[in-house]
């Protein structure tokens, strides 16, 4: 089978696109939620590169959003980038996409859609998962835990997990991570900023998160922290974790 880029005009032009739904779901989120516009050339860069249409939820959030803060930023989810101060990055920023479409490039690592504020990853999985030590199936999505530092399986796929993302399910799924005012300390950090759990998440005398001490820093950091000690402790390289 002889593979064809297809032209942006495309992956843009399509029946059923994934907007209306999309907007649906943002309509019934039942938790705080915030969605950017998105900047046009980041947008249709990361669309190309992708090479989904908009009739997926991925090309749909890609071209027509910039992103998304979920429960007053505790998760931000990667879109077309709001171009703004104070807004977020772009999914092809984050991803480093290269600036002009290139057919040999691929996210093979897995391609990173959202972070949230603990320095914890959601990915995509690339077309081989188990060569870049990550579990769960191609396409599925999977989780770098910032309390354990491995990666977990979701089982499920990208629009599935959006669908969970946007719903009071969150709530359940962070319990053990959450503290009394949070809510106060995660809506004061700016989108390429992460909070920074002393002692550490992954270490025993962090079971109770709301003894610990947290400060705002840069999310590169947060990220940058975790894999040091992923590697240190013997869990292993987690390997990309996205640019921010």
């Amino acid at each position: 089978m002889i593979w064809r880029m297809r032209e942006l005009t495309e992956l843009i032009e399509v029946e059923d696109p994934a907007w209306p739904d999309l907007q649906a779901l943002f309509a019934a989120c039942p938790i705080p939620l915030t969605v950017f516009a998105p900047d046009a050339r980041e947008s249709t860069r990361g669309l190309l590169q992708l090479q989904v249409t908009a009739r997926s939820m991925l090309g749909g959030l890609t071209l027509r959003s910039g992103g998304l803060l979920v429960d007053d930023g505790w998760v931000r989810v990667f879109g077309g980038g709001s171009g703004e101060d104070g807004g977020l990055p772009s999914l092809a920023q984050v991803n480093g996409f290269p600036a002009a479409f290139d057919p040999a490039w691929q996210a093979s690592a897995g391609l990173v859609v959202a972070h949230d504020v603990l320095g914890g990853v959601f990915a995509v999985n690339g077309v081989d998962p188990a060569a870049v030590g990550r579990p769960g199936q191609p396409g599925q999505m999977t989780y770098f835990a910032p309390d354990t530092l491995e990666w977990e399986a979701l089982d499920i796929g990208h629009s599935a997990w959006l669908g969970w993302l946007l719903s009071e399910r969150l709530e359940g799924f962070y319990s053990a991570l959450r503290w009394e005012g949070w809510r106060a300390e995660v809506a004061a950090a700016g989108p390429a900023e992460g909070i920074s759990v002393f002692p550490f998440l992954w270490s025993k005398q962090a079971e109770d998160v709301a003894t610990t001490s947290r400060r705002t820093v840069p999310m590169a950091g947060v990220l940058g922290i975790s894999a040091d000690f992923a590697n240190q402790i013997g869990v292993g390289d987690p390997g990309f974790l996205g640019l921010v």
